[in-house]
């Protein structure tokens, strides 16, 4: 009997910690939010999409996939959150209370 089950060399690893991490967002169904479900190393973005399909929907239990580079992202500083958000609270039509949600919307 043989043993069909590869088992990964050292080599490997190190050619798959070169690879770009990307940041892996999953929508579990139509109309809610995609949620950040973790990261994974992948050589571009349409392998990282289906390594993420592998890694973080096994059960079905998403309908979209979003995976974005990790060293593409650029997020504001926890420190300027005052220039950021404050100037939004005389701005009430950016508030979500303005807005009426249709009818088939119900799961918000």
């Amino acid at each position: 009997m043989t043993d069909n089950v590869q088992n990964p060399s050292p080599q490997d690893a190190s050619v798959a910690s070169e690879w770009p991490l990307w940041e892996v967002f999953v929508r579990s169904r139509a109309g809610l939010d995609h949620k950040h479900c973790g990261s994974l190393h992948a050589p571009d973005a349409t392998l990282a999409i289906q390594m993420a399909r592998d890694v973080y929907t096994r059960r079905q239990e998403g309908s979209s996939i979003w995976v974005v580079r990790a060293d593409q992202i650029v997020a504001s500083d926890p420190g300027d959150k005052d220039a950021y958000f404050d100037p939004m609270e005389d701005k009430v039509y950016r508030h979500p209370t303005f807005y009426k949600l249709p009818s088939e919307v119900d799961h918000m």
